[in-house]
């Protein structure tokens, strides 16, 4: 990244030829014109598949030892060292150990990666219970409070109190409803929800969902 840098400077700012230049770095022109041709490195993309040819015969091997692994307890399943140990005592393997831990390590993180949907249909809403400092006739304490939202339209209602407490829940959902001009569909606690129970599903009762953001205190 450094050399970069300094190749694009020599020629850009300092104005000096590409050819000058390819030879005090000791590269081709062809690569200094590559770049001078992007501010930034625009990275290597691989076209084909990594081969393997030493590790080809044996890869069904290990994908299937991968594969019955995640019928294991974590702790009973194989590491790449003992993969690589099994197939030299019982498949006859001859490669070194490296390219194994490699193509297991990338495997396993293939079989890691996870995509959730995230689906947020109209009227319904999420709540959850926060704490955070603020400053009430020049003093600073802590306050409760309920925040409120609504995922479709990213609408949010917040109000303090000075304590986590039943009324404090109630009295939040009482403004919350008045704020959005009714009563949302299903109401569920956040991912890092405080509130206790399941989602608390409510009949609708001519809701209205504005834009913008609402905040009332009562500390």
């Amino acid at each position: 990244m450094e050399i970069y840098g300094r190749v694009r400077r020599a020629v850009c700012v300092e104005g000096r030829s590409q050819r000058a230049v390819a030879r005090e770095f000791g590269l081709s022109r062809e690569t200094v014109r590559k770049m001078l041709r992007y501010a930034v490195p625009p990275g290597y993309q691989r076209q084909q598949p990594i081969r393997r040819p030493k590790l080809g015969p044996w890869l069904g091997v290990i994908d299937a030892i991968l594969a019955d692994d995640q019928l294991r307890p974590a702790k009973q399943r194989h590491t790449a060292k003992r993969i690589f140990e099994r197939l030299r005592e019982e498949h006859g393997f001859t490669g070194g150990y490296t390219i194994v831990k490699d193509y297991v390590r990338a495997a396993e993180l293939h079989g890691r990666e996870m995509f959730v949907p995230l689906a947020h249909p109209a009227g319904e809403a999420q709540a959850d219970f926060g704490e955070a400092l603020v400053v009430n006739a020049g003093v600073e304490q802590k306050a409760h409070y309920l925040a409120m939202d609504l995922p479709h339209s990213d609408d949010c209602f917040v109000a303090a109190f000075p304590a986590e407490t039943t009324e404090a829940f109630l009295e939040g959902h009482v403004r919350a409803f008045a704020y959005f001009g009714g009563v949302p569909t299903r109401i569920r606690p956040s991912v890092s929800s405080n509130l206790c129970g399941g989602p608390l599903v409510s009949a609708r009762s001519g809701p209205r969902f504005s834009e913008g953001v609402a905040a009332e205190e009562e500390v």
